[in-house]
């Protein structure tokens, strides 16, 4: 397998995946966080507005991962944002203390996916220079 269509697959999981897990935090609220099932409404409110706003990232990994090539600067700023999410839980972690084992499980893999996907990044774009050049077009047409 190439790292094209590597990042392609990688881009395509996370935006399905975020999407996914953004729906079920606004369906269900407190109920999708491990450990929070009687947090509060304030919790809840909080979630269910992160849900949504975890969702609209997964459709921003979809159109990333949709672009030909892959668009590299997205897929960058994509996983900056993702690696802020981890270092966030490890600044939890040292203030407030151990979380549920899930969210530990969840740091270890955003902070082992994220240098991959850094890494893959411009991987679309190497591809699209070995093909050869695209004919113009608006970058709003895509």
């Amino acid at each position: 397998m190439t790292r094209a269509k590597t990042l392609r697959g990688l881009a395509l999981a996370m935006g399905y995946a975020c999407v996914a897990i953004g729906l079920l935090h606004v369906l269900l609220g407190n109920a999708a966080i491990p450990g929070a099932g009687s947090a509060g409404p304030t919790v809840d409110s909080l979630g269910r507005f992160l849900g949504a706003t975890f969702a609209g990232y997964g459709l921003a990994w979809l159109w990333a991962a949709r672009q030909s090539p892959v668009a590299a600067r997205a897929v960058r700023a994509l996983t900056a944002v993702f690696l802020l999410g981890a270092l966030g839980r490890l600044l939890s972690l040292a203030v407030e203390g151990r979380p549920h084992w899930f969210q530990l499980a969840l740091a270890a893999l955003e902070l082992a996916l994220s240098p991959l996907l850094f890494w893959l990044a411009d991987a679309g774009a190497s591809e699209r220079a070995e093909a050869g050049p695209l004919p113009a077009q608006d970058d709003f047409a895509r």
